[in-house]
């Protein structure tokens, strides 16, 4: 099946007796029974599927991590409380047996950097950082610290480089090291990792997958190499994702295709009239054809699927500037996540980097005038009227 039918079919429709549910129901029990003690020890012991308990797997869960692992064309897949729970997932997986070394990407989400910098660090696991879109300058730095994991986005938050997975996968594996990206901003409608050579792919689930706003949790997708360390890991530290929100997952994951269509097409609407638009001093967006890597894009993206993610930079502006344009807002909705049916403003330098010093935020071109925008699925022309409103003095 193509993608966008397996969206809709894949991991639904297991027997439950005599009967098949239409869609996965929601399980809620916390432990399982068999009338065979001899079924029992052989799913106790990983020799037969089924639940057994719920820190080891549940039967909504299970079904939405058969549909993302599908998705992605990975070996197997994790579903777990949030984004940052299956990234750390994904630390632990792939260095458990590797140098407690990494080499993450410059420009990544805020609280990657702090799991780096304040979380992994004090259990003495070295990051260097380096930009990964350079490919010289992270051959150099691979070379140099032999990382056990190399960890990068594949459009970075919030500026949206876009590195070429396919070849830093091979610089990963001529050093040993995993390749974690987190695919969140892309979706598996745009990238697939796994298939690009990566160890691990990562999302968001909160974000596009889910895409209501009414979700807390995260993917991770491994492959063949990976994935038994990885749910051997899990059923120790219990990362699950619940019940209900496996099931809003599933079922916000049938319509992913045409949201993010729809979403896509907005946002290329969107980035061409901020670019003419005179209070903006520039405008990032992967569809824009000078896009410093638009060769990469052009080569690994779809026709026409660019994200639905923009990031521009008011003229003349700081915070106080910035907040007073996000305040004049009317439809668009000021919060803190991106990847709704709504669009989305959110500004960096207060919430997803927030935690990052200012002199560094600069380093990296994340200015005080900076505002990232989520595109939804409204009407073009009314996203673009209230921006547009907003501008006005």
């Amino acid at each position: 099946m193509k993608i966008e039918s397996k969206l809709v079919h894949s991991g639904d429709r297991k027997k439950a007796g005599d009967y098949i549910p239409v869609t996965t129901p929601i399980y809620t029990a916390a432990s399982y029974f068999y009338d065979s003690m001899d079924q029992l020890d052989r799913v106790l012991g990983r020799e037969a599927e089924g639940p057994c308990y719920a820190r080891y797997d549940n039967p909504t869960t299970s079904a939405l991590e058969e549909l993302v692992n599908d998705l992605e064309g990975g070996h197997g897949a994790l579903a777990c409380s949030s984004g940052m729970a299956a990234l750390q997932m994904g630390f632990m997986a792939a260095l458990i047996d590797r140098p407690k070394r990494v080499v993450a990407a410059t420009g990544m989400y805020g609280a990657t950097t702090n799991m780096l910098n304040n979380v992994l660090a004090p259990f003495g696991i070295d990051t260097t950082y380096t930009d990964v879109c350079d490919l010289a300058a992270l051959e150099e730095s691979v070379k140099e610290t032999k990382p056990g994991a190399i960890v990068m986005e594949t459009v970075s938050n919030p500026l949206l480089r876009v590195g070429a997975i396919d070849k830093i996968a091979e610089i990963a594996k001529s050093a040993n090291a995993a390749l974690i990206v987190d695919n969140t901003f892309a979706t598996p409608l745009l990238i697939r990792p796994i298939q690009l050579g990566a160890s691990f792919s990562v999302h968001s689930a909160t974000k596009y997958m889910s895409g209501h706003g009414d979700v807390l949790g995260g993917m991770i997708i491994a492959d063949e190499a990976h994935y038994n360390t990885l749910r051997t890991l899990a059923r120790t530290t219990g990362p699950n994702m619940s019940p209900f929100e496996s099931y809003l997952t599933m079922r916000g994951i049938k319509t992913m295709g045409l949201r993010v269509e729809r979403q896509c097409a907005n946002a290329c609407k969107v980035a061409s009239w901020l670019v003419s638009h005179p209070g903006v001093e520039k405008v990032h967006f992967t569809g824009d054809p000078s896009h410093p890597d638009a060769a990469t894009i052009a080569r690994l993206f779809p026709n026409n699927l660019y994200g639905a993610m923009i990031a521009f930079e008011l003229k003349g502006a700081g915070r106080a500037e910035v907040f007073r344009f996000m305040e004049k807002l009317k439809m668009i909705v000021r919060a803190t996540s991106l990847g709704d049916v709504h669009t989305m403003v959110l500004y960096p330098a207060i919430a997803s980097h927030r935690d990052l010093a200012p002199k560094q935020r600069q380093r990296l071109g994340i200015g005080d005038n900076l505002i990232r925008v989520s595109v939804g699925i409204e009407a073009p022309e009314d996203i673009i009227a209230d921006l547009e409103q907003a501008f006005e003095k």
